[in-house]
C-alpha cells in the first residue's frame, strides 16, 4: 500500500547498522531487489537509502560504535522527539541517544523499554518516512520479542499512543482499528541470556522461495516458513551479517497505521 506518510505512534523506517555496508547491500539487493542509494556528503556518514523502485523502504549505515552488532532498528514516527524522550524516562524506559537533528531530514532519538528493547523515535521534518507499506519488498509488521510482556503492555500505549489487542497466543499492537505489530515472550522460547529486541517483518510475495533464495545467499533460516493459525506464512532469517528480520507474505497483515 502507498502512504502519504506513516502515522504518528507508527512503525515509519527500519535502518540496519551493519559491519559490512557492501556486503549487506548485495545481500538486500538480490533478495528484495532493492536499490542503493548512498548519501555522498561527509556530514551523513556514508548513510544509504534502500529503494523499492523509486520508493524508499529502509536505511543502511556502517556500525558507529566499535563492537556494535549488526542489526536491524525499528523507528516510530512522533511530533516531538524531545518530548516523546521525557515520555520515555517517565514510563519507565531509557534514552539510549538523546535526541539530535539528522540533516535537515527530521530529529531523533534512541530508546529502551524497561524490558530493554531498543527502538527508535523519529520527528520528521523532510523526511518522513517510508511510502510503501505491506507491498512485496517493503515493510509488513514489526515485533517486539520480550520477557516484560506486562511492562511493554504499559510503556508503549504511555508513550506511542497504541493500543494493545491480548490474544489467547499473541498480543497485537495497533492505532485506531489498524494493527500493525505484535509482541511475543521471550520466557520459554529464547535463551536465557539472549537480550530482548524489535524485528522488522518485510511483506514478499512467496515466503518459501524467499527463504530458499536467502539461504543461497549466505543467510541463516532461523525459523523456516511456517502457517500462523488464524495469521499469515512466515519466516525468521538471519542476515549474512548476523541481523535477524522476518518475511511474511504480502497482504495477509492487519491493515497498518498510515495515511493515503
Amino acid at each position: 500500500m502507498k502512504i502519504d506518510r506513516p502515522a504518528i505512534g507508527a512503525p515509519c523506517w527500519v535502518e540496519l547498522a551493519t559491519v559490512e555496508p557492501d556486503a549487506s547491500k548485495a545481500f538486500y539487493r538480490e533478495l528484495f531487489a532493492w536499490r542503493t542509494e548512498t548519501d555522498l556528503r561527509p556530514e551523513a556518514g556514508g548513510y544509504t537509502a534502500l529503494m523499492l523502485g523509486a520508493e524508499p523502504v529502509a536505511g543502511l549505515s556502517p556500525l558507529r560504535t566499535s563492537g556494535q552488532p549488526t542489526t536491524w532498528t525499528v523507528s516510530f514516527a512522533v511530533p516531538d522527539a524531545d518530548a516523546a524522550a521525557q515520555a520515555v524516562r517517565a514510563a519507565g524506559g531509557r534514552i539510549l541517544a538523546e535526541p539530535a537533528e539528522v540533516l535537515d531530514l527530521g530529529r531523533f532519538a534512541v530508546a529502551a523499554d524497561p524490558g530493554g528493547a531498543a527502538f527508535a523515535l523519529w520527528q520528521a521534518r523532510a523526511f518522513n518516512g517510508t511510502t510503501l507499506i505491506d507491498e512485496p519488498g517493503s515493510l509488513g509488521w514489526v515485533e517486539l520479542a520480550t520477557r516484560e510482556t506486562a511492562a511493554a503492555k504499559e510503556f508503549y500505549p504511555r508513550v506511542l499512543g497504541w493500543s494493545v489487542t491480548v490474544g489467547e497466543m499473541y498480543t497485537q499492537w495497533g492505532l485506531p482499528g489498524r494493527d500493525f505489530g505484535g509482541m511475543t515472550d521471550m520466557a520459554d522460547q529464547f535463551p536465557a541470556d539472549a537480550a530482548p529486541y524489535w524485528m522488522p517483518y518485510f511483506a514478499v510475495a512467496d515466503v518459501d522461495t524467499t527463504v530458499e533464495r536467502a539461504a543461497v545467499l549466505g543467510a541463516t533460516v532461523v525459523l523456516p516458513p511456517t502457517d500462523v493459525p488464524d495469521g499469515p506464512r512466515l519466516a525468521v532469517l538471519r542476515d549474512p551479517q548476523g541481523a535477524v528480520l522476518g518475511v511474511h507474505v504480502a497482504g495477509t497483515v492487519a491493515e497498518p497505521a498510515g495515511r493515503p
